[in-house]
């Protein structure tokens, strides 16, 4: 996929604050962000408010169908499909507890990908998932693959969700977590792994300041 302009990738798994650290890099160089975690969570949605049976080809259909877009509002990026806001729907537990049985369908990669590089294809963009450094720009100027202990990103999620006000259980956060991995890297199309040219940060032991530092810091280099 040829662009016209410098792309960051930045990989890893759930929790690792890809998305938090992504935004804030993008801000950082003046580049777009494309939150490509939001994109399937996306179709996730559609598909529970829809109230359609879960199949490869009605996910696929939905996919199809949908225009996502992006709109940076100060700190927060906001998500739209077909023109209705979604930016907090897509985080509710059910869109969380379904997203990875829809993400791993072909169809719905096969759209996504498709709009994440026409969104992209002029270049001078972030985008994070799982695999934009091996599958979506796999010739990405910059590829962090960025990752954190399950009981480091269990606590971050734990503390996010009692902070708005949610009842929850450290131990089944990292249960899930620890499920949520394993089905991302052993799933057959596009699995969760680092590209072989991709540099590897953990944030187990960093600050959000300290990580955004780095990245600037891997960017600027292969500039």
């Amino acid at each position: 996929m040829m662009t016209t302009g410098f792309v960051v990738a930045i990989d890893g798994p759930a929790g690792a604050g890809k998305s938090t650290v992504a935004k804030l890099v993008a801000e950082e160089l003046g580049y777009a962000y494309i939150d490509t975690g939001a994109m399937y969570r996306a179709v996730t949605l559609k598909l529970i408010n829809t109230g359609t049976a879960f199949s490869p080809e009605a996910v696929g259909r939905i996919a199809r169908g949908m225009h996502i877009s992006f709109k940076p509002d100060g700190k927060v990026n906001r998500v739209f499909a077909d023109g209705l806001e979604i930016t907090e729907a897509i985080r509710s537990t059910a869109v969380t507890d379904a997203v990875s049985r829809v993400a791993a369908l072909g169809a719905v990669r096969e759209a996504m990908v498709a709009q994440q590089r026409r969104m992209g294809q002029e270049g001078n963009v972030v985008l994070d998932g799982r695999d934009i450094g091996t599958v979506v720009f796999p010739q990405a100027g910059c590829k962090v693959f960025l990752t954190a202990s399950v009981d480091e990103r269990a606590r971050r999620r734990y503390e996010e969700l009692k902070a708005k006000g949610q009842t929850v259980d450290l131990e089944q956060i990292k249960h899930d977590i620890a499920v949520r991995d394993k089905k991302d890297s052993e799933r057959e199309l596009a699995p969760l792994k680092q590209a072989e040219d991709a540099v590897l940060v953990d944030t187990s032991a960093l600050t959000i300041d300290q990580v955004v530092a780095t990245i600037l810091k891997l960017v600027r280099e292969r500039q």
